[in-house]
């Protein structure tokens, strides 16, 4: 088949906080990935949002998890942070889709605004949803984070190594060992929202 007869390689998005990155997540990268040639995992330096792990070490931890999941799909996945806005980082890429996970009705209402202000940004690029399946649906990362604070399990959550390098995290911060995550950086500078920009919008808190 000549070049311009072959199709497009279909490359997706699906973006996040990954503050920590859970089971739910890893769910939907995997489901993704099978509709997909090539899936980018994009991780928002998000500093607005006052991450408990700084940038460096979410990425770390998704790219963990990748290889299992890019060998179980047989599709290629890459992890990358960026900041900015959402639309100009999937032309970077290359991407044609940006995939979200909806957990219940309530998600509906956000992600649906976001993907038509994303269609009027760039209309080449296609929003798809996935369900969360029925186990992890209410998984939450805000709430995997608030859990962990408060010395509760979240081994049911998250991946080993995340909740090993979580409670590492959490003992640093009791020590005194400074502010969490990204916060030191500029909000200005650095603050991502996951589905659209830089400002951080209402309901945002239900997609990290």
């Amino acid at each position: 088949m000549s070049e311009a007869g072959r199709a497009r390689p279909r490359v997706g998005l699906y973006p996040g906080t990954f503050d920590p990155v859970t089971n739910g997540h890893l769910d939907v990268i995997a489901r993704a990935a099978r509709l997909l040639d090539r899936l980018v995992v994009g991780v928002a330096s998000n500093a607005g949002k006052g991450p408990l792990l700084p940038l460096h070490e979410r990425v770390f931890l998704v790219r963990a998890e990748m290889a299992a999941v890019s060998a179980r799909t047989g599709t290629p996945i890459e992890v990358q942070p960026f900041a900015g806005l959402l639309m100009h980082f999937a032309q970077h890429i290359g991407a044609s889709v940006i995939v979200r996970g909806l957990r219940a009705v309530s998600d509906f209402d956000y992600e649906f605004a976001m993907a038509g202000m994303n269609f009027r940004l760039d209309a080449g690029i296609e929003t798809v949803f996935l369900m969360a399946s029925e186990r992890h649906q209410f998984i939450q990362s805000r709430f995997v984070k608030e859990i962990a604070q408060l010395g509760g399990d979240i081994s049911s959550f998250v991946p080993p190594l995340t909740l090993e390098r979580t409670r590492t995290r959490l003992a640093r911060l009791d020590e005194g060992g400074g502010q969490s995550g990204d916060t030191e950086q500029s909000d200005a500078q650095t603050s991502v929202d996951d589905g659209l920009s830089c400002n951080p919008l209402p309901g945002d808190e239900q997609h990290e």
